[in-house]
């Protein structure tokens, strides 16, 4: 067994170095079209003064110059360093062409960040890819040298220490020195990617004030949908009562009115309203019970996140596995944003997915709650196609959470919502 799990370290030490090596690689090429977009962005940049032609080309420049920024910036993820996007949301105003989405684009600090980063992070990229990849390339000449001088037949090569390999013996000494190059290039590879993301993280960053301002936009955005959420909220609770509860109150009153005066000239049929409306307050009871587990439900309060959820779990019509583990009970506002979040994910697995089975597993790591919900189904899942993965996204996002969707055609769908908490 500690074989096969040191075979198995070891096989993944070497695939990451050797996709190290592959994104120095990739690297080199990047830093090509670094250079070649810090040139026509200069040449957009002197055409700005001629009408029209510079108020487009030169955003169209930089939309191109940011999706190259963008992808260092996921290639920093990957790299283990994350990069944020630092750029400020466009104004209502700004149509591609126009003054408004030139002014944008010019205005925007992290524009001229970007361009910065462009010479200096192509010679970075340059000279780390370079050294990711030859270390590695070395070492692997020197494991092939006596292979090759074998079928040659004869001294043409120099190696290590730069000596003319002109017998079996020399050739030989090569293969462990090669060996030892090689594995030495595949432990660096993955460290020079993390000291080129370093690098990128130091200008394509947003800095604090930017930070500041994404973090207010961000704010903003969530309460906006948060007040909508809720007025929604409310509309849903209005015409709940207005149609369910309200409308059976008012026939319960007229029953009771309608057998008040027949009680005295005709009892039998006053005791068949009566009995009507003893019919008609238990069912207005139990819709008052639904509005309010609709509200909050009473087993959250009581039982928490995990015994809520599996009383959910068993009203459905599919099995659906339950494996909720916390250390404790986050805030209630908070526990109630994960449930209904949980319920409305369960409820779209019920309505859409044609799923046999379900499960739902949470888990709290990192001051994260995090849950994910899984069906069987057949996926294709879209949160622009209906409100429900919206409403989840609008919910979560009052308390800076997120979800994220994997839902390929064919499935499963495998939908994970965090939540930032303190238990």
């Amino acid at each position: 067994m500690k074989r096969r799990g040191g075979g198995a370290r070891l096989g993944r030490w070497t695939w990451r170095g050797v996709r190290a090596v592959l994104a120095g690689l990739a690297a080199i090429g990047l830093a090509v079209t670094n250079v070649l977009l810090l040139v026509v962005a200069v040449v957009t940049l002197a055409l700005t003064p001629v009408p029209y032609l510079g108020l487009a080309l030169f955003p169209w420049t930089m939309t191109v110059i940011r999706m190259r920024a963008d992808l260092e910036r996921r290639l920093a993820s990957r790299a283990g360093v994350l990069v944020t996007r630092p750029y400020r949301p466009p104004s209502a105003r700004a149509v591609a062409g126009g003054w408004e989405h030139f002014r944008w684009t010019v205005t925007d600090p992290a524009t001229w960040r970007d361009v910065a980063w462009l010479l200096p992070g192509a010679v970075i990229g340059l000279a780390l890819g370079a050294i990711g990849v030859l270390v590695p390339l070395y070492g692997i000449a020197g494991l092939t040298l006596t292979p090759l001088w074998i079928w040659l037949g004869t001294g043409w090569y120099g190696y290590g220490a730069v000596w003319s390999v002109d017998s079996f013996v020399a050739g030989l000494v090569c293969v462990p020195q090669g060996a030892v190059i090689l594995a030495a290039g595949l432990w660096l590879a993955p460290w020079l990617r993390w000291v080129d993301a370093l690098f990128a993280r130091v200008l394509l960053a947003p800095t604090k004030a930017a930070e500041l301002r994404l973090r207010v936009t961000q704010l903003t955005v969530t309460r906006a949908g948060t007040v909508d959420a809720q007025a929604a909220e409310l509309r849903r609770i209005e015409r709940d009562l207005h149609d369910g509860a309200q409308a059976r109150l008012a026939s319960l009153s007229m029953l009771i009115g309608l057998a008040d005066r027949l009680i005295d000239r005709d009892p039998a049929e006053a005791h068949k309203l009566l009995a009507e409306a003893r019919a008609s307050s238990g069912a207005a009871l139990v819709e008052l019970r639904d509005l309010v587990r609709g509200i909050y439900p009473p087993v959250l309060a009581e039982r928490g996140l995990d015994g809520a959820v599996r009383a959910l779990a068993l009203s459905l019509p599919i099995p659906v596995t339950v494996d909720i583990a916390l250390p404790a009970r986050p805030d209630l506002p908070l526990e109630s944003a994960a449930y209904f979040a949980v319920a409305e994910a369960l409820t779209n697995v019920i309505r859409h997915s044609r799923a046999r089975h379900g499960s739902v597993l949470a888990r709290y790591e990192d001051g994260v709650l995090r849950m994910v919900v899984t069906d069987d189904g057949t996926g294709g899942a879209d949160p622009s196609g209906g409100t429900g993965l919206q409403g989840i996204e609008r919910r979560l996002a009052a308390f800076d959470g997120k979800i994220e969707l994997s839902s390929p055609r064919g499935g499963p769908t495998v939908l994970t919502m965090e939540l930032p908490c303190a238990l």
